[in-house]
């Protein structure tokens, strides 16, 4: 008899591991590439990111360097920021290029509380839509109504090449905008409370502006060699979380692991330098985006290409690593994700079930990595809240495919974002050198 009920105990367990396994299977199995379209003209166009937004539908910013086929307001080959609005049937209503007669290139947008627009890039321009530049290359950042109208606009930056990267609408309805500052080029300039002349290269450079985009606060933090902020999040003291990748051992940098680690900052409501934490191995490791999680911490995400003190694991070349810390920067875990190639995140959002999606690039086809179409593909992957892979699709042809955006619909459904030199395997049509990249998931 006990060997019996053993004998049973053996199978129900086994049944419900396999049921268990089926379930995995079949979520995996149920998530479809949709559709895959191209949009651009005969030269050069990008996604850089994407939001859903509040109709159910969504919007893309990128940047154009055409005049033809799908760009029907530019009439020269100079680069501009180009917002592209999607309902919820994929349909596009309307389509608008912003910027000079220089290189003007979108990088972040988000839905502003009143159904407008934020969008951040930088410019080199000072004609057109963008009315001031106070060096080389600026911040540039406009507003822009439900249709798509610029409302106003504004340029930071000083003599160098100043960068903008991310911007996030903050409680008090202003803005927090983050990027790069030519500290070298600056000569020093770009902080509104301290002075520290000990910084050079190229730094994290945080601006709160109030609703109108006027400046309330500048502050840069890093060290003497690259420091490159690509994400914030604003938290619950109303102060900030900056995600990036640095190389610097100095100045505001204390634990520097390897070549570049994840470089993570929490800075006050006022802009001052509450803590800082490096995570990474002794190789090249870059964070790229955060968001705040359901129980109050942080998930970041970038890649790795380390296999020692922070990294538990490496599968190849360049892997996807997604680390979860404290608001006060301890780390919780960290998983990495990828095959035996070059596999990496720029984008992370989190998903209606608490879980996240990424969006990235992979050159895999092994290990987590279910197919390579050749090159490198875009790739979207999905985690559960415990960063455990759940499904991922690589999209692409035989040539160059990136994925630079993600986003979640109303409807659970997955759009994602970049480009491609690609014309076939998934992608039907190339209409220039290359093209803006959307890729449906359902």
């Amino acid at each position: 008899m006990y060997k019996w009920s053993l004998y049973i105990k053996f199978i129900v367990v086994a049944l419900i591991f396999l049921g268990c396994s089926s379930d995995d299977d079949a979520q995996s199995d149920s998530i479809k590439v949709e559709s895959v379209i191209t949009l651009g003209g005969s030269n050069n166009e990008s996604g850089q990111s994407i939001i859903a937004t509040n109709d159910g539908g969504y919007a893309i910013l990128g940047y154009t360097q055409s005049s033809d086929f799908d760009i029907t307001d530019k009439q020269n080959d100079s680069f501009d920021y180009w917002v592209i609005k999607f309902n919820a049937q994929n349909d596009i209503i309307w389509n608008k290029t912003y910027g000079g007669s220089a290189d003007d290139r979108g990088r972040s947008i988000l839905q502003t509380l009143d159904g407008g627009y934020a969008i951040l890039g930088h410019s080199f321009s000072n004609d057109g839509d963008v009315t001031e530049n106070f060096g080389l290359q600026d911040y540039w950042l406009a507003k822009l109504d439900a249709s798509g109208n610029m409302l106003w606009q504004k340029s930071f930056g000083y003599q160098g090449a100043d960068s903008g990267l991310s911007v996030i609408q903050t409680s008090d309805s202003g803005y927090f905008i983050s990027g790069i500052l030519d500290v070298t080029a600056s000569g020093g300039q770009g902080n509104t409370s301290r002075t520290n002349n000990r910084h050079a290269g190229g730094d994290y450079w945080a601006l709160k502006l109030d609703a109108q985009g006027e400046l309330e606060w500048s502050q840069y933090f890093g060290g003497n060699f690259t420091d490159i902020p690509e994400s914030a999040v604003q938290t619950e003291d109303n102060g900030y979380i900056i995600v990036g990748g640095s190389d610097s051992n100095d100045t505001d940098i204390s634990n520097n692991i390897g070549s570049y680690d994840f470089w993570v900052i929490k800075i006050s409501s006022s802009g001052e330098l509450v803590w800082e934490k490096s995570f990474g191995g002794d190789q090249i490791d870059e964070a790229r985006a955060i968001v705040k999680s359901n129980d109050g911490n942080y998930v970041i995400a970038g890649d790795t290409r380390s296999s020692d003190n922070d990294i538990s694991s490496n599968n190849g070349a360049a892997d996807l690593w997604l680390i979860k810390i404290s608001p006060n920067g301890n780390l919780l875990w960290e998983k990495t994700i990828g095959g035996s190639s070059f596999d990496v995140a720029r984008a992370l959002v989190k998903t209606q079930d608490n879980g996240y999606l990424l969006a990235g690039s992979s050159r895999s086809n092994d290990i987590d990595v279910s197919e390579n179409k050749g090159q490198n593909d875009a790739w979207v992957v999905k985690v559960d809240d415990n960063g455990s892979l759940e499904w991922e699709r690589t999209i692409g042809g035989s040539n160059i495919d990136f994925a630079y955006g993600v986003a979640e619909l109303n409807d659970e459904s997955v759009v994602a974002v970049g480009d491609t030199t690609s014309d076939d395997g998934d992608v039907i049509e190339n209409k220039g050198f290359k093209d803006l990249l959307v890729i449906k998931l359902n």
